[in-house]
C-alpha cells in the first residue's frame, strides 16, 4: 500500500484529477465590486480571471483537501478504508459541496449528489463491512501533497540497486545446485581438518564463476539504469498559469535557470498561460502536458486538445492556438549554466524561443480547436504498427491554452482503477457551471455537448454563442480519448491531462516477466549432475569402505569428497551458456533468414528436438495482405475478374442520383420523396418484397463498403495519401472501393467525405462508430448524408455473428460456405434505415450507457442491440483473399518429413481453414480430411473418437466447440488420438483455446511443442509453448515480442529448426559430456593414486595446476566444440529425416553417458598407473609425467571428437599446448625442468598417452565402419 492507502489491487480504488493541480493565486486588487464589474465586461470564451468567490472556492477546497489528506493518512495508518459516515465525504460529491459552498448557493448538496450519481461511485465489501473506495476528487487548487500520494512519474527497469545488487545475485547463483556445492567445497578449506592443499585451488574457479556472472549482471543492469535515467530526464512542457509559473520555478531548477526564468516570467506579467520545461519524472497527477509530433507519450494522460499538423482532416476550419505564443521555462536539475538557457538556445529544445513578451488582453480570443483527432504509434506498447486514431475531450478542445489552465474548480477528470487493459478505459470529464453572474459564452460545439439543445442544422455556425448550462456537464470518457504511456505522438500537437504515473500507467502494468523456459537439454543435464554427485559419494565411501573405516573414516570420507568434486564440473554452467551466446549469433547473423532476432538465447537446443508445430493460419501460413476477390448479393454475384461492372454500375447509378448540379454545388438533389433518399433508395430488402434494379444495388453495397470501416486517409509530405487503419482487412476493403470508383478523401472523427470518378464528392457527418472487437466480430457506424439528412445504421462483420442480426433471408449461409470453400475470408454487409425518432430514442439510451461507471460497456452494448442490432437489410457479401506466404508449401512438406507433426490453429471458417490446409499442403497428397463441426452431445464427441481410431491416416478439422466438447469430457482419449494424426486443423479457435491445446500436448506427450504465430491473439499460445516464435506481421509486433524467436516470413522456420536447430542441439550435447569427462578423468586418476598409497586422502594435483586445468589448459579447446558440425547445411536441408533422430535425444542419453563414465574410468586409470610403473626416483616426476599427459590427452580426445574442422579449433589447439609448454617454466614447485627437458620424459609421455587415446581412436574407426551414423552415410 503506498502513502495514499492505494492498494496493490487496481480494483479497490479509482482517481478523479484536476486538469492541472496547481491552485489559482489570488490577483491583487481584486474586490466584490471589481469583481462584478469584470464578470459584466468579460469577453466572450472562458479567459476571464476567477472571481472572489471562485478563489473562495478554490482556497475552501485546499481546507477540504488537507482534511482529506490527514484522513488519508489515518487510513494508511489503519491499513484500513472504512469512512464514518457522519465524516467528510472522500468522494465526488464533498468535493463538489465545497465547490458549491464557497459560492453562497443553497445547492451545495444538490450538486454533490448531483455530480457524485453521475459518476457512479460504487461500493464494495473490505473486512466484512461496505466502505467507499478509496476514490477521490483532485481539483486545480490541489496542494502538492496530495498530488505526491500518487506514484512518481519515474521509470523503472532495474533489477537491482546499490544495496541489494551483491545479495540478489549471489542469491541467484547459489540457489543453482553446481554452485552451492562448491562453495561448500570452497569453505570447507577453513575448517583444519578438511584442508587439502591450496584454498586458492577451491576458491579460484568458483570466484572466475561468479566474476563473470556478476560482471554480465551488472552490466546489464548499468544499460537498464541508462535507459531510465534518459527516459526520466526528458523534457516535456507543462502548461500552468503565468501566475503561478514562480512558484513552479521557484522549487525547481538550479540557480542560474532560476533567475533567468523570473527575469522573463516579469516580463510577461504574470498573464496568461506559461510552458515550463520539466524532466519526465517531475510530472505529477494532474499536470496538463503539451506533447509535440514525434514525442513519447510520458504518462498516462485523457486527451483535451489536438493543435495544428497532420492530426488535422483536410477539411478542417479555425486557426490553431500556437504553442510558441506561451512563455517557456527550461527548469533542470542539472548544475551546468546551459540547462538554465531558455529553449531555443538548448539544441534539444521543444520550441523555438524560451521567453516572449507578454500578449495584450485585446489580442485574446476564443481560438477554435482543430478536428480534436492525432494518431499516435503503439507499436511499442501493443506491437502493433499501425496508427491509432486518439479523440480529444468536446469540450476541452474548443478551449485555448489560456482557458484550460483558467478553468479552476469548474472541471475535474474522474478516472477508473489502473487497470491492464489498454483497450479499456472507463472515465468522466465533469464541467461545472460559472453559478456567479453570467455563464461565459462558449463555442457552439461546447454549448451543443452542455446543454444538447442545438438542433441539427446541416453544418454548425462558426461563431455562435451558446451560454453554459447551469447543470454540471458529464463527458464520458473512454480508451479512444485517451494517450498511453509509452506512445508516440505520430502527427500533430496535443495538451493532455495526466490521469496515471509511474507504476499506474498501461505501460508499467502490462511489462510482465513471463515464466522463465528451461531447455529439456538443460533439465537432462541437472540429472546428470545428480547422478555425478551419487557418484562422487559413492566413490568416497567406497575408499573408505576398502580402508576398513579405520580411525577418523568421517572425515576420510569428507576428505575424499572434496577431492573429487571436480566430478561435478563448475564450469559446464558457464561452457554451455557460453555455448548457447555463440548459437544466437550465428542465427541472427545468418544472411538467409534475415531480420532473426534471438529473444531468449536459453533455448537454441530446444530448435533441434520439436515434434509439434502450431501455427496460426492469417499472417502465418498466409500474407496478411487482403485483396477483394468477390462480391455477391442474392441474385448478382461478381468474381475478381468482373469488377469493371462494378465500377460501371457505380458510375450509373451516381449520375442518376446526382447529375452535373452536385458535381458543382450548385444544386441540391430532389427532396426525399416516399422515403427514397441517397443511402436507400427505390425498394425493399434484396430477395424481398420487390427488386430493386442493378446500378442501385451495387451502389448499396460500394456505399456500406465506403462508409462502415476506421479508415483515415493522411496526406504524406510527397502528396500521396496512405491509409491509417488498425487492419490490414479495412484498408484493403477501402482500397477497392477506390478502384471501382469511389475513393475516401478526408475524415475526421465527425465527418467523412468520399469522391466518385466524376468528381463528385459526398460529404456525411459521422454521429456514432461502434469498433470492431474480437468478442463483438463486427463493426458499425450511424452516419447522416449531409444534403437530404438521411440517417442510416451501417454494419459489417463475421457470418456467425450477423446471420442472427440481418433480417431473414435465403441465401447467405449456402455463399458464406461457397466461398469459403474457395479459401476467401467472408464478410457480411448491412445496413437499416433510421428515423429522427428512432435515432432519438438509440441516442438517449447510449448517452445514458456512456455515463455510467460501472458496467458501462455492457449497458452500451444493450443500447447498440436493442435500438439498433435486428432486422437489418442484407446488402451483400464480399469475399477477401489472403494469398499464401513464400515457400509456404516446401517449408511444410519438408517439417513433414522431419517427422514434425503440424497442427494449424486458427479463428477462421472450418471451410476456409480446410481450402487453406489442402492448398498449402499442410495437407498431404491424396489424404482423407475428415471434418468434425457442430457437436453438441457427449455422444456425438465419443462417436468421433471411436471413428478417429480407425482413421488415424486422415487429417483432422474440427472446430472450436466440436474441440472444446472433446476436451472437456474425453481430454485424454481425444489427445492420443490427434497426437498420432499427422496433421489436425482447428477452426474457430479463441487466443485461449489455442494456449490450452499447447499445454495440453506438452502435459500428455511429454513432447518438445513450438507455436508460431503474427498476431496478439497468438501470444498466449506462444508463452504456453516450450518454444514460442513470433512472425512480423503486418498487423504489428506484438507476437514477435512476446516470442522466444523472431522471424519474418514462415518459409524460415526449415533452416531455423533443421540446421540451426540441429547444430545447438548436437553441439551443447557434446560440449557438456566433454566437460563432464574432463571431470571425471582427473577424479579417476586421484582415485586411483589414493588406492595405492594405502587409501590417504590426499591430493596428487594442487595449486595452480587445479586451476590451470579447469581453464587455460583445457577450456579453449573444449569450448572449441561450439563450432562442429556432423554434415553440411545442404545434406542438412536435403534430408531432413535426419531431424528425426534429434527427437530421440540419442546424442545426450544414459548409453552416451556410460560410454563417456567407461572412457574416463580407462584413460583416468591408464595415466595413473603407467605413470607409476614408469616412476623415476622423485615423487615430482610422478606428478609432472602424469598431469602432461593428462594434457595433451585431453587436446587429442577433443581433436578426435571434431567431424569439420574450424579454424577457431586448429588456433585453440596450438596456443593451448604452446601456453603450456610456457607455463611449465614457471611451476618450479611442480615440475622439475632439468627432468622435463630430457628424452626419458618426453618418450613415458609420448607412451603414457598413446595407451590411453590410442585404443579409443581404434574403437571409433571400427563402430564406424560397421554401424555408421546416419549424416556419414550421406557424407559419402
Amino acid at each position: 500500500m503506498d502513502r495514499g492507502g492505494h492498494s496493490a489491487d487496481p480494483d479497490h480504488y479509482s482517481d478523479t484529477v484536476p486538469l492541472r493541480p496547481v491552485g489559482m493565486a489570488p490577483q491583487p486588487g481584486a474586490s466584490s465590486s471589481s469583481s462584478s464589474s469584470s464578470r459584466d465586461a468579460a469577453p466572450a470564451g472562458f479567459r476571464a480571471r476567477p472571481s472572489r468567490s471562485a478563489r473562495t472556492a478554490s482556497q475552501d477546497h485546499e481546507h477540504e483537501q488537507q482534511r482529506l489528506l490527514d484522513v488519508d493518512d489515518h487510513d494508511e495508518d489503519e491499513h484500513d478504508w472504512g469512512v464514518d459516515e457522519a465524516g467528510p465525504s472522500r468522494d465526488a460529491g464533498g468535493v463538489d459541496a465545497a465547490w458549491a459552498k464557497s459560492r453562497g448557493k443553497g445547492k451545495a448538496s444538490q450538486h454533490a449528489r448531483t455530480h457524485s450519481s453521475a459518476l457512479g461511485w460504487s461500493f464494495f465489501k473490505r473486512r466484512g463491512r461496505e466502505v467507499k473506495d478509496a476514490s477521490r476528487t483532485v481539483t486545480f487548487a490541489d496542494p502538492e501533497r496530495i498530488r505526491s500520494k500518487y506514484p512518481a512519474n519515474v521509470v523503472r527497469n532495474q533489477k537491482y540497486n546499490v544495496a541489494s545488487f551483491l545479495p540478489l545475485v549471489l542469491y541467484e547463483q547459489f540457489k543453482f545446485f553446481f554452485n552451492l556445492y562448491f562453495l561448500l567445497v570452497a569453505l570447507s578449506q577453513f575448517i583444519p581438518a578438511l584442508k587439502i592443499g591450496f584454498i586458492a585451488t577451491y576458491i579460484a574457479p568458483l570466484a572466475f564463476v561468479l566474476c563473470v556472472t556478476i560482471g554480465k549482471e551488472g552490466y546489464d543492469d548499468y544499460t537498464r539504469f541508462k535507459r531510465d535515467v534518459e527516459s526520466n530526464s526528458a523534457p516535456y512542457k507543462l502548461l500552468v498559469p503565468a501566475s503561478e509559473a514562480a512558484g513552479i520555478i521557484g522549487r525547481s531548477g538550479n540557480s542560474a535557470s532560476r533567475k533567468r526564468a523570473f527575469a522573463d516570467l516579469e516580463q510577461q506579467g504574470g498573464r496568461g498561460s506559461a510552458m515550463v520545461t520539466v524532466p519526465s519524472s517531475r510530472l505529477r497527477v494532474g499536470d496538463l502536458v503539451f506533447l509535440e509530433k514525434n514525442q513519447r507519450v510520458p504518462a498516462d494522460m485523457v486527451l483535451l486538445r489536438t493543435t495544428g499538423g497532420d492530426s488535422e482532416a483536410p477539411a478542417s476550419t479555425g486557426e490553431q492556438a500556437r504553442p510558441e505564443e506561451q512563455s517557456i521555462f527550461v527548469l533542470d536539475d542539472d548544475d551546468e549554466p546551459d540547462s538554465a538557457r531558455p529553449s531555443h538556445e538548448r539544441k534539444d529544445s521543444m520550441s523555438k524561443s524560451a521567453i516572449t513578451a507578454a500578449r495584450e488582453e485585446d489580442e485574446e480570443k476564443v481560438e477554435l480547436g482543430g478536428s480534436g483527432t492525432c494518431f499516435v504509434r503503439t507499436d511499442q506498447l501493443d506491437g502493433e504498427t499501425d496508427w491509432k486514431l486518439r479523440v480529444a475531450v468536446d469540450v476541452t478542445q474548443q478551449m485555448s491554452e489560456d482557458d484550460l489552465v483558467q478553468l479552476g474548480a469548474r472541471a475535474s477528470v474522474f478516472a477508473g482503477p489502473p487497470i491492464k487493459d489498454i483497450h479499456t478505459f472507463l472515465g468522466n470529464f465533469t464541467l461545472h457551471p460559472d453559478l456567479d453572474g453570467p455563464s461565459a459564452p462558449i463555442t457552439p460545439a461546447v454549448g451543443d455537448l452542455l446543454d444538447g439543445a442545438a438542433e441539427f442544422s446541416g453544418s454548425r455556425p462558426s461563431q455562435q454563442v451558446i451560454a453554459l448550462s447551469q447543470q454540471p456537464h458529464v463527458v464520458p470518457l473512454t480508451a479512444e480519448n485517451v494517450l498511453w504511456a509509452n506512445t508516440v505522438l505520430a502527427a500533430g500537437n496535443a495538451i493532455g491531462c495526466v490521469v496515471y504515473t509511474g507504476k499506474e500507467t498501461r505501460a508499467v502494468m502490462n511489462t510482465s516477466h513471463p515464466e522463465t523456459k528451461v531447455g529439456l537439454l538443460d533439465l537432462e543435464i541437472n540429472r546428470l549432475s545428480k547422478i555425478l554427485c551419487a557418484v562422487t559419494f559413492a566413490l568416497s565411501v567406497g575408499l573408505v569402505a576398502l580402508n576398513g573405516f579405520r580411525g577418523e573414516w568421517w572425515v576420510y570420507i569428507f576428505r575424499f569428497l572434496i577431492l573429487f568434486s571436480s566430478i561435478i564440473p563448475i564450469s559446464l554452467r558457464v561452457n554451455l551458456d557460453m555455448g548457447k551466446t555463440v548459437y544466437a549469433r550465428q542465427i541472427m547473423s545468418d544472411e538467409e533468414i534475415p531480420g532473426t532476432i534471438v529473444r531468449t538465447s536459453t533455448l537454441p537446443e530446444e530448435l533441434g528436438r520439436i515434434e509439434y508445430l502450431l501455427s496460426d493460419k492469417t499472417g502465418t501460413l498466409t500474407q496478411n495482405e487482403m485483396e477483394l476477390k468477390k462480391l455477391h448479393m442474392g441474385t448478382m454475384s461478381y468474381s475478381w475478374d468482373s469488377m469493371d461492372e462494378v465500377a460501371t454500375q457505380l458510375s450509373i447509378a451516381i449520375a442518376e442520383q446526382f447529375g452535373a448540379g452536385a458535381r458543382d454545388g450548385t444544386k441540391s438533389p430532389p427532396p426525399l420523396q416516399g422515403g427514397q433518399a441517397l443511402l436507400a433508395t427505390a425498394g425493399a430488402v434484396i430477395g424481398g418484397r420487390g427488386r430493386r434494379d442493378m446500378s442501385s444495388r451495387v451502389k448499396d453495397v460500394v456505399l456500406a463498403l465506403a462508409l462502415c470501416h476506421n479508415v483515415t486517409p493522411i496526406k504524406n509530405d510527397d502528396g500521396t495519401v496512405t491509409y491509417q487503419a488498425s487492419s490490414p482487412d479495412e484498408v484493403a476493403i477501402v482500397r477497392w472501393t477506390e478502384s471501382v470508383g469511389l475513393a475516401l478523401i478526408a475524415r475526421d472523427r465527425t465527418s467523412m467525405s468520399l469522391r466518385a470518378t466524376d468528381g463528385t464528392v459526398l460529404s456525411f457527418d459521422i454521429l456514432e462508430v461502434f469498433p470492431f472487437t474480437s468478442e463483438s466480430k463486427r463493426m458499425g457506424i450511424v452516419i447522416r448524408e449531409r444534403m437530404t439528412g438521411e440517417l442510416m445504421f451501417y454494419q459489417k462483420g463475421a457470418d456467425v455473428v450477423m446471420a442472427r442480426i440481418v433480417a431473414q433471408n435465403d441465401w447467405l449461409e449456402e455463399e458464406c460456405g461457397n466461398m469459403a470453400r474457395e479459401g476467401l475470408r467472408t464478410l457480411v454487409v448491412a445496413r437499416k434505415r433510421l428515423t429522427e425518432q428512432s435515432y432519438g430514442a438509440f441516442e438517449r439510451a447510449y448517452k445514458a450507457a456512456r455515463i455510467q461507471v460501472d458496467n458501462r460497456n455492457e449497458a452500451m452494448n444493450q443500447a447498440v442491440a436493442e435500438h439498433l442490432e435486428h432486422q437489418l437489410e442484407l446488402l451483400g457479401l464480399t469475399g477477401v483473399e489472403d494469398k499464401l506466404q513464400e515457400d509456404v508449401k516446401t517449408t511444410l512438406e519438408l517439417l513433414r518429413n522431419a517427422g514434425i507433426k503440424v497442427w494449424m490453429l486458427t479463428g477462421d471458417k472450418i471451410e476456409t481453414a480446410t481450402c487453406i490446409a489442402i492448398s498449402s499442403k499442410l495437407v498431404a497428397r491424396n489424404q482423407y480430411v475428415h471434418q468434425v463441426a457442430k457437436l453438441k452431445t457427449v455422444e456425438a464427441a465419443q462417436d468421433t473418437i471411436d471413428f478417429l481410431r480407425s482413421k488415424l491416416d486422415c487429417c483432422l478439422v474440427i472446430d472450436g466447440e466440436s474441440l472444446q466438447l472433446c476436451l472437456d469430457h474425453y481430454q485424454t482419449a481425444f489427445i492420443e488420438l490427434a497426437t498420432q494424426l499427422s496433421a489436425v486443423v482447428a477452426c474457430r479457435c479463441s487466443p485461449t483455446q489455442k494456449a490450452d491445446v499447447a499445454k495440453i500436448i506438452r502435459a500428455y506427450t511429454k513432447k518438445r511443442v513450438c507455436c508460431i504465430g503474427d498476431g496478439g491473439n497468438d501470444v498466449s499460445m506462444i508463452q504456453a509453448a516450450d518454444v514460442g516464435i513470433g512472425i512480423v506481421g503486418k498487423e504489428g509486433k506484438q507476437a514477435s515480442l512476446a516470442a522466444d524467436f523472431s522471424i519474418n516470413q514462415f518459409s524460415y522456420l526449415t533452416k531455423l529448426l533443421v540446421w540451426h536447430g540441429r547444430n545447438s542441439y548436437k553441439r551443447s550435447a557434446k560440449l557438456a559430456q566433454f566437460v563432464i569427462h574432463r571431470g571425471l578423468i582427473i577424479s579417476i586418476i586421484q582415485a586411483v593414486f589414493s588406492a595405492i598409497f594405502y587409501f590417504a586422502p590426499i591430493a596428487l594435483y594442487q595449486g595452480w595446476l587445479m586451476v590451470g586445468y579447469a581453464t587455460v589448459y583445457t577450456m579453449a579447446p573444449v569450448f572449441s566444440l561450439v563450432l562442429d558440425r556432423d554434415v553440411s547445411e545442404d545434406l542438412a536441408l536435403l534430408y531432413p529425416e535426419l531431424y528425426k533422430e534429434l527427437t530421440m535425444g540419442r546424442s545426450l542419453s544414459a548409453k552416451t553417458f556410460t560410454e563417456w563414465l567407461m572412457i574416463s574410468i580407462y584413460q583416468g586409470g591408464a595415466i595413473m598407473i603407467l605413470s607409476l610403473l614408469l616412476f623415476e626416483n622423485e615423487f615430482l616426476n610422478i606428478v609432472s609425467i602424469s598431469f602432461t599427459a593428462l594434457v595433451l590427452n585431453e587436446l587429442i580426445m577433443v581433436a578426435l571428437e571434431i567431424t569439420t574442422w574450424h579454424i577457431y579449433m586448429f588456433v585453440s589447439e596450438i596456443a593451448t599446448l604452446f601456453f603450456y609448454c610456457i607455463s611449465i617454466a614457471f611451476l618450479p614447485e611442480f615440475f622439475d625442468l632439468n627432468f622435463v627437458l630430457t628424452t626419458r620424459f618426453l618418450w613415458k609421455t609420448v607412451v603414457i598417452v598413446a595407451v590411453s587415446s590410442f585404443p579409443l581412436y581404434i574403437l571409433r574407426e571400427v563402430k564406424a565402419r560397421l554401424s555408421p551414423p546416419s549424416y556419414s552415410k550421406l557424407g559419402h
